[in-house]
């Protein structure tokens, strides 16, 4: 459950007052809003990329005002993926297991599971500069999914893609929701992508007057 509540978003002058945005435990949910409405900075709060500046946010009954990001629970797959470039896909998907310090056979147990779920085996030694926009978008989303998180946010995961890549994508996510326990939070300005992927929509207008 995500339950943010007369938040205060935003950085300098830009700020976002008296946000309140609730996300059942379960639900894949689609915030739809404009571009720059400030989407991608509600994201970056809920994983303590940014400041909350007033109100409050519990994830799962937890307050994590004081948390960092990397204890909050939370896999994040940025608007450009934000691949490692220097990295293969391999290390990729297990950088978030090395770094909490799980065994070489989790870390191998998990690569399999991911490179089967996201059809990555055949890209495991490519680096991201070898990779279409699916696939890095794929290898976005199982770096993210490595630990198991239970949220997943996905910023506009599929804006950059071309019409073919995107329906295939949104096949992909379709399943990681039905295979994982995973509560998600998708942010778009596509409608059909909310139609298509969703049980819960949010506009984005309706989160600005929730707490106002």
């Amino acid at each position: 459950m995500i339950d943010l509540s007369n938040a205060t978003l935003g950085a300098g002058s830009t700020r976002l007052p008296r946000i309140s945005l609730q996300v059942p435990t379960g639900s894949y949910a689609v915030l739809l809003g404009s571009t720059g409405c400030g989407k991608t900075t509600l994201l970056e709060t809920l994983c303590g990329l940014r400041p909350l500046h007033a109100g409050s946010l519990e994830i799962n009954g937890q307050d994590m005002q004081a948390q960092d990001p990397a204890d909050r629970g939370i896999g994040y797959v940025p608007q450009d993926g934000a691949l490692f470039p220097t990295m293969t896909v391999r290390q990729q998907l297990v950088f978030a297991l090395q770094i909490r310090r799980r065994t070489i056979a989790e870390q191998e147990q998990r690569l399999e599971e991911l490179s089967s779920q996201l059809a990555l085996k055949s890209l495991l030694d490519r680096r991201p500069h070898e990779l279409s926009g699916g696939e890095r978008q794929r290898v976005a989303l199982g770096r993210a999914l490595a630990s198991k998180p239970p949220l997943l946010l996905l910023d506009e995961p599929l804006s950059s893609l071309d019409d073919e890549t995107r329906e295939a994508m949104q096949v992909v996510l379709a399943e990681v929701y039905s295979l994982n326990s995973s509560t998600i939070l998708h942010v778009t300005h596509r409608e059909e992508e909310a139609q298509a992927l969703s049980n819960l929509v949010i506009r984005f207008d309706s989160v600005l007057t929730a707490g106002s």
